[in-house]
């Protein structure tokens, strides 16, 4: 069974950096793509950021050159470096896994807040 755990979340400053980290078990995590997305309140859920399987990045305008995806194999984690954050970065960002073209697992999320 594929579980996702989210870490890293947290109040911050504009301005600020957090680095969200995704623990993955259950699967075998180099072959799958890692993803993040994000919900913030009254709004839908959100596509932030993709890395495949062979280091191919992907990222939604909004947060292109202040965020940045990557994973380690060796430790079956993703992480989502977070710079200049913004008030509207504020949501609940969730780790997902999958094919490089599905999202098939996702984790709990983890609360990041803004603040101006």
């Amino acid at each position: 069974q594929v579980q996702l755990v989210e870490s890293g979340g947290g109040l911050v400053q504009v301005g600020g950096s957090l680095r969200l980290s995704c623990a993955a078990s259950g699967s075998i995590f180099s072959l799958n793509a890692m993803g993040w997305y994000r919900r913030a309140p009254g709004k839908q859920r959100e596509f932030v950021a993709q890395i495949t399987s062979g280091g191919y990045k992907k990222y939604a305008d909004s947060v292109k050159g202040r965020f940045t995806i990557s994973r380690d194999n060796a430790k079956n984690t993703a992480y989502l470096q977070m710079n200049g954050l913004k008030p509207e970065d504020t949501a609940v960002y969730y780790c997902t896994q999958g094919s490089d073209y599905t999202t098939d697992y996702w984790g709990q999320g983890t609360q990041v807040t803004v603040s101006s």
